[in-house]
């Protein structure tokens, strides 16, 4: 997908030179600096819930364990995936992976490296101008599935055996994905058809996320508070290093990761679907001086041919559709078309008279 995403330098590559200052494109104005909860231990904040999948496919304990995954989709938009049945030798081989994809020199990344107006490949996303403030991270996104939308020169060319592993977890995070949303019709009460036909032949992404340590944490901000565009997103730390917040209640809640869990976040566009019963909620990455944060992201989302709006079934009298049909394509041009500012583009299609 063609998108706006200028080319700007190596993050890692400034991050070498044992500054003693950020440099200036990348300390955030006053009001976007990401403020650190000081008058509550992080300990004492409420936790993203955690979802057992064992527990969804049992019959004995079924029913409580949806509860929670709805309450976890409605109220918070995000939830960590515990015994999701994924091979952990696999998982340990794409952090792997994209440890030593980041740990390259940087000239064998710009082999990867995105073209000026795409957003595949090596870099940077969402930069549209030249003044705009830059997030203090580097990139590697392309698209996965199906496989005749891959770019020749992106993910054929990754080396063995980190292709082998990552096509491998690409066809586990579709079939989680799939597992994930039926077990959400479920809950919804609506046919899985229902949402499946809605997305078309869905398309898959990934984006490895790598954070270098910060001089100056409080200036800066390793990925700008957004909402996700599509369907479903997967993530997978690729270390234990805590960065990743969510917006709740007006505050900024830091996720401390469980091993080998997902976590798992609604896109806006499974808002749409739902007619507003789950949120895609806006979420951010923060920085600290001393370690390096690895992350890869999964995202699946609806064909760019697709056309979204609330379920049928969730539409009735007394909850009237909450959004405009819009095709998937357009949506995600006018999503990667600005910079990353909260839901103000989901907020674009709202219906002011929707629930």
């Amino acid at each position: 997908m063609e998108a706006a995403s200028g080319l700007v330098p190596s993050v890692q590559e400034i991050a070498k030179e044992a500054l003693a200052q950020v440099p200036h494109r990348y300390v955030r104005h006053q009001h976007d600096r990401p403020i650190f909860t000081t008058s509550t231990n992080p300990h004492d904040l409420p936790q993203v819930p955690v979802i057992d999948m064992a527990k969804l496919l049992s019959q004995d304990h079924r029913e409580p364990e949806l509860q929670k995954l709805h309450y976890a989709c409605k109220d918070w938009g995000f939830f960590q995936l515990i015994n999701h049945g994924v091979d952990t030798s696999l998982l340990e081989n794409v952090k792997k992976g994209a440890q030593d994809f980041f740990n390259q020199p940087v000239e064998e990344k710009r082999r990867f490296g995105q073209i000026d107006g795409d957003v595949q490949g090596y870099g940077q996303a969402f930069v549209v101008s030249d003044e705009q403030k830059l997030d203090w991270a580097d990139m590697f996104f392309m698209f996965t599935l199906p496989h005749q939308i891959r770019k020749p020169h992106l993910f054929p060319k990754i080396p063995l055996p980190f292709r082998d592993y990552l096509e491998d977890y690409c066809g586990e995070m579709e079939k989680l994905a799939v597992k994930m949303l039926g077990l959400m019709a479920d809950d919804l009460s609506i046919h899985p058809m229902e949402i499946r036909d809605m997305l078309g032949e869905a398309e898959q992404s990934v984006r490895m996320n790598y954070y270098p340590p910060c001089p100056q944490p409080e200036l800066a901000m390793g990925l700008s508070s957004h909402s996700d565009g599509g369907g479903l997103t997967i993530l997978l730390q690729a270390n234990q290093v805590e960065g990743l917040q969510i917006k709740k209640d007006g505050l900024w809640i830091p996720v401390r990761p469980l091993p080998n869990a997902f976590i798992i976040n609604i896109g806006d566009m499974l808002e749409i679907i739902t007619n507003g019963i789950y949120s895609s909620v806006e979420h951010r990455a923060t920085v600290n001086s001393e370690k390096e944060r690895l992350s890869i992201a999964t995202f699946y989302n609806p064909a760019l041919d697709a056309i979204i709006g609330p379920a049928p079934s969730l539409v009735t009298p007394e909850t009237p559709a909450a959004f405009k049909r819009i095709a998937a394509g357009e949506y995600f041009k006018g999503y990667l078309s600005q910079e990353l500012r909260g839901k103000s583009f989901l907020d674009s299609i709202r219906i002011p008279n929707g629930k």
